[in-house]
């Protein structure tokens, strides 16, 4: 939001391209054949009564989108039983969220105003309603500020950071049950950019139903014989264990989202079922989501794209690669879909990222050197890595943002990711790693071979192919590359102890930032960026852990995350996003190795609404998130 304009409103009027809700009368309510029975047995009240006073009406016909038939079941995979929680991700319902043209508007809310970055003004649907049925209102947000975020037994460092601007806590208020106000004395103009993320902060809970596990308001009988059958140790670990939002694996926690989740426990299959107090209809008066369920199988990583190929998804994006597109499209007559290619919406598809914190003194300080880092990036022969893993289809270059965001600049994306093993002999050479053992490795300036080890997720076959061929690049120039494929999690860990040399991973996931995009991932706020987990621990921490940054370029960094910050404008946001792409292309703080890789999406030809062209990103996005998978349907109504 741009502080150039003292007073901006959005109403859900303009919502996800809604006609006018002043220029058409709400449609006729519908009820769903999913709930009916439900409905005349008189456990669910009728779907007008369901659904908030003004619900948010979707125009699909002005979206270039067909009205949808309700029913049947939606088939796809995840590689693990944690990841139940992209139901989240792609259920999509904010507060704000992005529509198709990644611009902010209201989801949940029924409206919000921003008064210059500094007041937030958020106002409810009236009549809204939890999935349990309870009321959702202020109440609940009420409930997050006062019992959550600021009870220290749940959260001992407080507030989350996003709120916090220069450490100042807003002013938070409630002033009736469909208002809340968030309120700062300088602006925090990444406040509703947080809220419509990927995976959000979630400023709201189910009071309801977590009050009975909150020691200020539960029964302390009750509550110790709940502590005991959870078998935790306090009531603040039972609280923490029932309020999963964003995990999503707690059946019996209200949601918002399209679907919840109907399977208790870790299963090989999960199901989510539609939400019968979903806030969205279309114009015809169906409640949305049109699907009535979601089953979600886990399955090993190395069997998406076969079990997709055998007919066995009706969509699937998520563990399909680039790699795997010659199996799918073979499979796409017998197995009943359509291959879509969409456009990937990270920084790049390959990154290597070296850790700038390593716990190892002598690789900390070989690693920090400049030359080194621009010595590694122009030693990879990306030409060759495009044209053997992506057929030329991948665009070459460091890592910056893509072409469809203003800042992108074809000099960023060029900065030394050149192909050029002289010059990263010269480089090598000019920051002192001279000395060679009797196999060509250099050596460090303890003497030992420069082995520089590799770590991955292990999860893509792509990053172990262009490792490989790395592997031959690097040698060539007197560096030795020993990959070492690690869980998932593990790698992070050890990244974030800084035992990690260097690792590998995706670009930024926003590649597609505007002048209201936040360029904190640029800076070291995040231990996530894995260049600098040590710095992005102590800005995390306000210093409790960590290291504060030590090298000017990622000062300089921090100083222009608070220039945007404090920024009048757009014009003076995007001063800054400049000149921190520039920093990043100059330092190579990650070598990027392509960009705009296609990703593979399976679609059933059953399955209707579903975009040919789009952008797989995670943020700005959540997947399927921002093209609204609750509008999908089946043309049979049957999956």
């Amino acid at each position: 939001m741009s502080n150039a304009r003292p007073l901006l409103s959005f109403t859900s009027a303009l919502a996800f391209l809604l006609l006018p809700l002043a220029a058409v009368a709400q449609p006729t309510v519908q009820e769903s054949a999913f709930w009916s029975h439900e409905v005349t047995a008189g456990d669910l009240p009728p779907a007008a009564e369901r659904i908030p006073a003004e619900p948010l009406v979707v125009n699909l016909a002005a979206k270039g989108r067909s009205p949808g038939i309700p029913g049947g079941t939606l088939n796809t995979m995840v590689t693990r039983s944690k990841d139940i929680r992209q139901m989240v991700v792609y259920g999509y319902a904010r507060l704000v969220g992005y529509n198709e043209n990644y611009e902010l508007v209201p989801d949940v809310l029924q409206s919000f105003e921003s008064e210059g970055d500094r007041k937030f003004t958020l106002h409810l649907r009236e009549g809204h309603k939890w999935s349990s049925g309870d009321p959702f209102t202020s109440a609940d947000f009420e409930y997050w500020w006062t019992h959550i975020a600021n009870n220290r037994e749940l959260n001992p460092t407080g507030p989350p950071d996003f709120v916090r601007v220069e450490g100042e806590l807003p002013e938070v208020t409630f002033p009736d049950d469909t208002t809340v106000v968030f309120e700062w004395s300088t602006p925090n103009p990444s406040f509703l950019q947080v809220l419509a993320q990927a995976v959000p902060p979630f400023i709201y809970r189910p009071s309801a139903y977590l009050k009975q596990f909150h020691k200020d308001f539960a029964d302390p009988e009750a509550l110790e014989e709940e502590i005991d059958y959870a078998r935790v140790k306090s009531w603040a670990a039972l609280h923490n264990k029932r309020d999963n939002m964003d995990k999503f694996d707690n059946p019996d926690l209200p949601t918002l989202q399209p679907w919840i989740n109907a399977t208790a426990g870790k299963k090989i299959r999960h199901q989510f079922v539609r939400n019968p107090y979903y806030h969205r209809i279309d114009e015809n008066g169906v409640q949305l989501p049109y699907i009535d369920t979601v089953e979600m199988e886990i399955v090993s990583g190395g069997l998406v794209a076969a079990k997709s190929n055998a007919g066995e998804a009706d969509l699937q994006a998520r563990g399909l690669d680039f790699r795997d597109i010659p199996i799918l499209r073979k499979g796409e007559a017998n197995g009943d879909y359509r291959t879509e290619l969409w456009s990937s919406g990270t920084a790049s598809q390959i990154a290597i990222y070296p850790n700038l914190n390593a716990a190892d003194e002598v690789w900390r300080a070989t690693l920090r050197d400049v030359r080194v880092r621009r010595a590694l990036s122009v030693a990879i022969n990306r030409p060759a890595i495009n044209k053997s893993l992506y057929f030329k289809l991948a665009k070459p270059g460091a890592m910056t943002v893509l072409e469809k965001s203003p800042f992108f600049e074809q000099e960023l994306r060029d900065a030394w990711a050149q192909y050029d093993p002289d010059l990263a002999n010269t480089l090598l050479d000019e920051a002192g790693l001279t000395e060679r053992d009797g196999y060509g490795i250099r050596r460090l300036p303890d003497g030992r071979p420069m082995e520089l080890v590799v770590e991955t997720a292990g999860e893509r076959q792509e990053v172990e192919n262009a490792l490989q061929i790395i592997t031959d690049d690097w040698r060539d120039v007197g560096v030795k590359l020993v990959m070492r494929p690690l869980d998932r999690d593990i790698l992070r860990n050890r990244v974030f102890s800084g035992t990690t040399m260097a690792s590998v991973w995706y670009g930024w996931d926003n590649g597609l930032p505007q002048s209201y995009t936040s360029p904190a991932y640029l800076a070291p706020t995040d231990q996530v960026f894995l260049s600098w987990p040590k710095w992005g621990q102590y800005y995390q921490t306000s210093g409790a852990v960590g290291e504060a940054p030590d090298m000017a370029p990622a000062q300089r960094l921090m100083e222009l995350l608070d220039d945007w910050n404090k920024a009048p404008d757009a014009n003076k946001r995007a001063e800054a996003w400049h000149e921190m792409l520039e920093i990043h292309a100059e330092n190579v703080f990650a070598i990027g190795l392509v960009a705009a890789a296609p990703q593979p999406v399976v679609v059933s030809n059953r399955l209707r609404n579903v975009p040919k062209t789009a952008i797989w990103a995670w943020d700005p996005g959540a997947h399927f998130g921002v093209h609204r998978m609750d509008e999908f349907y089946f043309e049979d109504g049957e999956g």
